[in-house]
């Protein structure tokens, strides 16, 4: 497939003046179709888009993008009203990301690399999509298997299933953007991650790719230290995958607030897609967006990165099951969800779940109620089943999740045109330096357009 040629910016980000484009008060872009009058929307979507206006200012008009935008989310909120019901209040990955919902990750294969991995139900029902497990750390001893509800699996379990879970304990509502794709996990250690367990992993899968079919790499870890790609062999490995054909894609890792915020192998790779972490503040408002504390370039080799940011807070993501930490939502949602008159019997009938409602038990329900309010918000809980996470090792599966919608929607891309793509069609955030977030937000439904018309120019040629 021939190269095309891709324009530095997006053309709806053009200032066009002259050509008397209106501004979308909501999203802030130029509106070639012009704005459509608020009054003209239905009672339901116009509570929608006055909640995420921007500073919750009254707006009049409003372009046909973000009433597209406003009405999916208000279709999938009125479907999945039984998970808000429950307590669940994070808007789910696909809406907040304005995913194309035609794309899945249908046929492709992506591949994680992380410090353990669970057999979630959300990858594993109702079919098994897990292709293969593979440990680099097992002749060290180490026994876990995808069964074993180890602490060290809670990381890799929830980077996987953020990119491809299906929802399937949420009725669907909390699904990655690639819940129909396959996957193959290698764990790479077990709590700290060397740097040279991160090239094993990479080179066992650059070795079992075709077998599996694996397009994607995700890799929510990092280095060790701060070194010259020319003299790395991590990140030497990363452009030799990237060559043999796959996408790479990398967390930058968390240490923007501190001082030389430096981006390790293998982010700091030429050829790897790095990416930082946006907050979105769980709003489709534009204009509460901000940056989370991601590390951030130059490089020691002056490479800008991240390239990209995503969602690094807020991100919904599963609770690891058969473990203290589970039961422990699960009374606490129990709790949440019972009437008053219950409280000290469910307390009493659960002794040794949590040693807090525990010592509390005698206490009058009023503070009770507050009590289990603070532990589900220490908790970060959602549903019995989910809780928010946030961090650049999330934001790195969004990306490499869009990554494998795009390879289904034009499965011809190469990892230099899928790179590429993010970067073009990627929205830079107003008053926040270059340098903390590359070429800005990554736009999953503009990266799938031209995805698609990619397919058209190679099919016409």
């Amino acid at each position: 497939m021939s190269e095309a040629i891709i324009s530095n910016e997006p053309e709806e980000l053009h200032s066009d003046k002259a050509a008397g484009k209106p501004i979308c008060p909501v999203c802030g872009r130029e509106s070639p179709d012009g704005l459509i009058p608020f009054a003209a929307l239905g009672d339901d979507l116009k509570v929608i888009v006055a909640a995420n206006a921007p500073g919750g200012a009254l707006v009049s008009e409003i372009c046909p993008r973000c009433i597209e935008l406003f009405e999916r989310a208000r279709i999938q909120l009125e479907m999945h009203a039984a998970v808000f019901e429950q307590g669940g209040n994070v808007l789910s990955t696909p809406l907040r990301m304005d995913a194309d919902e035609r794309f899945t990750g249908r046929g492709i294969t992506m591949a994680f690399l992380d410090s353990g991995f669970y057999a979630h139900p959300d990858l594993t029902k109702p079919d098994n999509r897990i292709l293969a497990y593979h440990s680099i750390v097992a002749a060290e001893g180490d026994k876990t298997t995808l069964e074993s509800p180890d602490p060290a699996s809670w990381h890799g379990m929830m980077t996987s299933v953020v990119a491809a879970g299906n929802g399937g304990l949420s009725n669907g509502f909390y699904r990655g953007i690639a819940p129909d794709a396959r996957l193959v996990l290698v764990k790479v250690g077990k709590g700290r991650i060397s740097e040279e367990n991160i090239e094993r992993g990479l080179r066992w899968v650059m070795r079992y790719r075709h077998k599996y079919g694996i397009r994607v790499v995700n890799i929510s870890a990092g280095g060790d230290d701060e070194q010259s790609y020319l003299h790395n062999r991590l990140a030497q490995t990363v452009e030799e995958a990237v060559k043999s054909g796959l996408i790479i894609v990398c967390a930058v890792g968390n240490a923007g607030h501190t001082p030389g915020h430096p981006v390790l192998p293998p982010a700091s790779a030429p050829s790897a897609i790095a990416v930082g972490g946006l907050d979105d503040q769980n709003s489709l408002d534009r204009a509460r967006f901000g940056m989370y504390r991601s590390s951030y370039g130059p490089t020691i080799d002056g490479l800008q990165k991240p390239e990209v940011i995503a969602p690094g807070i807020w991100v919904p993501a599963p609770i690891l099951p058969h473990t203290p930490t589970a039961e422990q939502v699960k009374l606490l949602s129990l709790l949440d969800n019972a009437p008053d008159d219950k409280l000290h019997e469910i307390i009493g009938e659960n002794s040794g779940v949590d040693q807090s409602l525990d010592e509390a038990r005698e206490l009058p329900t009023y503070l009770l109620r507050q009590l289990i309010m603070i532990k589900l918000r220490e908790e970060n809980v959602i549903t019995r089943h989910y809780k928010y996470v946030d961090g650049t090792s999330f934001a790195s599966p969004i990306v490499a999740s869009i990554c494998a919608a795009m390879l289904e929607a034009n499965p011809d891309l190469t990892p230099q045109q899928v790179k590429r793509i993010l970067i073009d069609t990627s929205e830079r955030l107003p008053g926040i330096e270059v340098d903390r977030q590359g070429w800005g937000v990554v736009s999953a439904r503009r990266a799938i357009e031209l995805a698609l018309s990619l397919k058209k120019v190679a099919k016409q040629e």
